[in-house]
């Protein structure tokens, strides 16, 4: 008696307060369930990231988030649903460093893995690593291959690759362990397009072989990157500009606002403030709505110089606020140095709003706790807005590109109120001491022991100097696994504490990839991330793990099993 396939959700595990993954057994019903989701979201569902073998699921607040697990186990994904996308062509050169080594791994040899390649449909079943970076799923896996034993530290735009059921175009340079099989001139991923993924999940993708040698078009001007020196966006006259010019740009300070949300599918990252809180406080002291783009600095040395009169507020990292008048200002940008007299210079408090008057110039010092400070002027930052948001992503090159000395940012129009905010008291920013940092079972604790946990919340972890707004990296002691094996690319958030087999865990900020191929120990929980992100170089971190608390996320029964099973699970 033949035994009917019913094809549900396997297992709902939460990822941080605000996420929840849903495993599955395979591509068919990855698709099914991306696709279920796009047409008929859940309640509080804001977007959806289809992976290997799982689908994340993000939702705009913790309650929404427990409700989708019971939600998702209902759904019933044995009626076919297809995301149809249309049929998209890609011209491919086939003579990749990679492809004899491929016909030997296959035992198609070189015209074989060029005919088992280009006579067949592939399907983009999810995006990653990129933007424009799709997984394509082929009909047969006569092509499954391993990745290379040893990255290749820079992987040229517009290399066709494989590793093990997958397919994939590059979209820019970079770094990759595909085996790389050709190449080809199609524009993955342009923003001057309405559409700006070439070929998106849902979309079914034919690879075409030709002779003729495929150059990469020149890249579109349309990533959104900032001006450059001297130059000011949307205002080409110097002498009525109103803004800000950049005299030192410190060690790293870019624009950024509350992020670019819901488009995990194409491979973008929500990016935007780490301290939001902070952006928040130093829009709303100018007058600013919430999500006006602001300046994030680090560690200081921020000096900008005022194009017209304007209106500043400085939040986050309390830091010395210094401003000097136009005859120093002068000199400072000739010698950089401050060497105006007590007469010419002045201070302001942080978190109070305060005028720039045409000229001067404005210092920000090193912080005396903390690490980020955030600099808003009156209507906003005017930089070229990219997918609704004029945030930096550093992880993809989205967004204006990191400022410069000599560059002018115009000051927009966007406030929401006539006046200016009252001064504001602002939180303790992490010192010299030890932040805590509260944390919920990761989507896969169950790869490791309770040693293994108790070693995470019990010792400090050290921020060490290659951390970045990706992620932070920690230097203790190595946390050990208790599963062996790879764990397949599955959705993470930021907060996400993935370790790698090393053993040295990082916690993932905002422009962490969408997806990840480490098991995520904890996530900090949602309203903490502001904190984390003030901890600095060479400070100390302590996770302690917390249950059953509402504002933590998933119940307390959801987060002591780390994940819920479907009853329905059948099989042939």
């Amino acid at each position: 008696m033949e035994t009917l396939s019913v094809h549900k959700v396997l297992s709902v595990r939460p990822v941080g307060t605000r996420a929840v993954l849903a495993e599955l057994t395979g591509t068919q019903d990855v698709l099914a369930l991306q696709t279920l989701l796009l047409e008929s979201p859940l309640p509080g569902q804001t977007d959806v990231l289809a992976a290997a073998e799982t689908v994340m699921v993000r939702a705009d607040s913790p309650a929404a988030a427990r409700r989708m697990a019971a939600l998702l186990l209902e759904l019933d994904l044995t009626a076919p649903a297809t995301r149809d996308g249309g049929l998209v062509y890609i011209d491919t050169v086939y003579d990749g460093e990679d492809l004899a080594e491929v016909g030997r791994l296959t035992g198609l040899g070189i015209d074989g893995v060029i005919e088992a390649h280009s006579r067949q449909v592939w399907t983009v079943a999810f995006a990653g690593f990129a933007p424009g970076f799709g997984y394509m799923v082929g009909e047969n896996k006569v092509l499954e291959v391993p990745r290379r034993s040893s990255p290749r530290t820079a992987v040229p735009a517009g290399s066709v690759a494989l590793a093990g059921n997958y397919s994939a175009v590059y979209p820019r340079r970079s770094p990759g362990g595909w085996q790389l099989i050709g190449r080809t001139g199609a524009r993955m991923w342009d923003l001057s397009r309405a559409e700006p993924a070439l070929a998106s999940p849902g979309h079914r993708v034919q690879f075409r072989a030709v002779r003729d040698v495929v150059t990469m078009a020149p890249e579109h001007d349309a990533s959104g990157t900032a001006p450059g020196a001297g130059q000011l966006a949307g205002i080409p006259d110097r002498e009525t500009a109103s803004g800000l010019r950049i005299v030192s740009p410190g060690l790293q300070s870019l624009i950024q606002d509350l992020g670019r949300h819901g488009h995990s599918a194409l491979g973008v990252s929500a990016a935007g403030a780490l301290d939001r809180a902070s952006l928040r406080r130093a829009n709303r002291l100018v007058g600013n709505s919430p999500s006006a783009a602001a300046i994030e600095t680090v560690a200081g040395g921020l000096r900008v110089q005022a194009a017209g009169d304007q209106v500043l507020a400085v939040a986050g990292a309390p830091s010395a606020l210094t401003i000097d008048s136009p005859s120093d200002a002068e000199s400072d940008a000739d010698t950089g140095a401050a060497s105006g007299t007590a007469q010419r210079r002045r201070t302001v408090p942080m978190a109070t709003p305060f005028a720039l008057l045409d000229g001067e110039i404005l210092t920000i010092g090193a912080p005396e706790a903390g690490f980020r400070s955030y600099l808003a002027v009156r209507g906003g930052v005017d930089a070229p807005a990219v997918l609704g948001s004029r945030s930096t992503d550093t992880m993809s090159g989205i967004g204006p590109a990191p400022l410069a000395p000599g560059q002018l940012l115009a000051a927009g129009d966007v406030t929401e109120s006539g006046v200016v905010g009252s001064p504001e008291l602002q939180p303790d920013f992490p010192g010299t001491g030890v932040t805590v940092l509260d944390i919920v079972p990761g989507p896969r604790a169950d790869w490791f022991d309770e040693a293994a946990l108790e070693s995470l919340c019990g010792q400090d972890w050290v921020v060490k100097p290659q951390s970045n707004r990706v992620g932070m990296r920690l230097d203790g002691t190595p946390l050990q696994r208790s599963r062996q094996g790879e764990l397949p690319s599955e959705g993470t958030v930021a907060g996400a504490i993935q370790v790698p087999p090393e053993g040295l865990p990082v916690l993932f900020l905002a422009d962490h990839p969408i997806t990840g191929g480490y098991p995520v120990i904890g996530v900090v929980v949602d309203h903490q991330l502001d904190l984390a992100a003030q901890v600095p170089i060479g400070g100390s971190i302590r996770f302690r793990r917390v249950a059953g608390q509402a504002s933590a996320g998933p119940n307390s029964a959801e987060q002591n099993a780390p994940e819920q099973t479907s009853p329905d699970k059948v099989s042939n």
